[in-house]
Protein backbone atom coordinates (compact mmCIF):
# COMPACT_ATOMS: atom_id res chain seq x y z
CA UNK A 1 0.00 0.00 0.00
CA UNK A 2 2.98 2.04 1.03
CA UNK A 3 4.92 1.20 -2.00
CA UNK A 4 1.95 1.90 -4.33
CA UNK A 5 1.72 5.52 -2.86
CA UNK A 6 5.01 5.77 -3.37
CA UNK A 7 5.67 4.99 -6.77
CA UNK A 8 2.37 6.63 -7.98
CA UNK A 9 3.39 10.03 -6.11
CA UNK A 10 6.50 9.67 -8.33
CA UNK A 11 5.50 8.97 -11.44
CA UNK A 12 3.10 11.68 -11.44
CA UNK A 13 6.68 14.13 -11.08
CA UNK A 14 7.22 14.84 -14.71
CA UNK A 15 11.11 15.94 -14.28
CA UNK A 16 11.15 12.55 -13.07
CA UNK A 17 9.87 10.24 -15.74
CA UNK A 18 11.80 13.15 -18.56
CA UNK A 19 15.05 11.73 -16.61
CA UNK A 20 14.08 8.55 -16.33
CA UNK A 21 13.24 8.50 -20.09
CA UNK A 22 16.63 9.70 -20.80
CA UNK A 23 18.60 7.09 -19.38
CA UNK A 24 19.53 4.06 -21.21
CA UNK A 25 17.67 1.05 -18.95
CA UNK A 26 14.56 2.32 -19.62
CA UNK A 27 15.25 3.15 -22.93
CA UNK A 28 16.77 -0.21 -23.91
CA UNK A 29 13.68 -1.57 -21.94
CA UNK A 30 11.69 0.08 -23.90
CA UNK A 31 13.54 -1.44 -26.92
CA UNK A 32 13.05 -4.92 -25.85
CA UNK A 33 9.26 -4.68 -25.03
CA UNK A 34 8.71 -3.38 -28.26
CA UNK A 35 10.45 -5.93 -29.91
CA UNK A 36 8.70 -8.73 -28.06
CA UNK A 37 5.23 -7.37 -28.99
CA UNK A 38 6.06 -7.26 -32.31
CA UNK A 39 7.87 -10.48 -32.55
CA UNK A 40 4.15 -11.99 -30.97
CA UNK A 41 2.13 -9.98 -33.72
CA UNK A 42 4.81 -11.47 -35.80
CA UNK A 43 3.98 -15.15 -34.47
CA UNK A 44 0.30 -14.53 -34.14
CA UNK A 45 0.23 -13.98 -38.06
CA UNK A 46 2.15 -16.73 -39.12
CA UNK A 47 0.11 -18.98 -36.90
CA UNK A 48 -3.06 -17.89 -37.99
CA UNK A 49 -2.17 -18.14 -41.68
CA UNK A 50 -1.26 -21.76 -40.95
CA UNK A 51 -4.52 -22.76 -39.07
CA UNK A 52 -6.18 -20.98 -42.32
CA UNK A 53 -3.93 -23.05 -44.95
CA UNK A 54 -4.13 -26.27 -42.89
CA UNK A 55 -6.27 -29.61 -44.39
CA UNK A 56 -8.71 -29.45 -41.00
CA UNK A 57 -9.85 -26.44 -41.66
CA UNK A 58 -10.53 -26.50 -45.40
CA UNK A 59 -12.33 -30.09 -45.01
CA UNK A 60 -14.28 -28.75 -42.34
CA UNK A 61 -15.54 -25.99 -44.44
CA UNK A 62 -16.13 -28.42 -47.09
CA UNK A 63 -18.34 -31.13 -45.00
CA UNK A 64 -20.45 -28.46 -43.42
CA UNK A 65 -21.22 -27.28 -46.47
CA UNK A 66 -22.58 -30.95 -47.16
CA UNK A 67 -25.20 -32.12 -45.16
CA UNK A 68 -24.77 -35.94 -44.54
CA UNK A 69 -27.52 -38.53 -45.57
CA UNK A 70 -27.61 -40.71 -42.96
CA UNK A 71 -25.54 -41.88 -40.03
CA UNK A 72 -23.32 -43.89 -41.89
CA UNK A 73 -22.44 -40.95 -43.89
CA UNK A 74 -21.85 -38.66 -40.74
CA UNK A 75 -19.54 -41.50 -39.08
CA UNK A 76 -17.70 -41.62 -42.22
CA UNK A 77 -17.19 -37.61 -42.44
CA UNK A 78 -16.11 -37.68 -38.69
CA UNK A 79 -13.87 -40.12 -39.30
CA UNK A 80 -12.38 -38.68 -42.29
CA UNK A 81 -12.01 -35.47 -39.56
CA UNK A 82 -10.46 -37.62 -37.14
CA UNK A 83 -8.23 -38.82 -39.07
CA UNK A 84 -6.70 -35.21 -40.91
CA UNK A 85 -6.58 -33.54 -37.10
CA UNK A 86 -4.33 -36.13 -36.28
CA UNK A 87 -2.33 -35.66 -39.13
CA UNK A 88 -2.04 -32.03 -38.98
CA UNK A 89 -1.05 -32.58 -35.40
CA UNK A 90 1.57 -34.98 -36.33
CA UNK A 91 3.14 -32.83 -38.96
CA UNK A 92 2.93 -29.83 -36.53
CA UNK A 93 4.58 -31.72 -33.80
CA UNK A 94 7.23 -32.71 -36.37
CA UNK A 95 8.45 -29.18 -37.56
CA UNK A 96 7.72 -27.88 -33.99
CA UNK A 97 10.59 -30.38 -33.30
CA UNK A 98 12.69 -29.91 -35.98
CA UNK A 99 12.40 -26.11 -35.61
CA UNK A 100 13.84 -26.63 -31.59
CA UNK A 101 16.78 -28.59 -33.45
CA UNK A 102 17.93 -26.32 -35.81
CA UNK A 103 18.31 -23.77 -32.42
CA UNK A 104 20.44 -25.43 -31.09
Amino acid sequence: MVLQRILVALINKAQLVERLSESRAIRRAAQLTAFAITKGQLVGKQASARVLDSNTVRHMREEARRMPQSAAEAAQTVSRLRDTFVKEVKEGMREASRQIKDRK
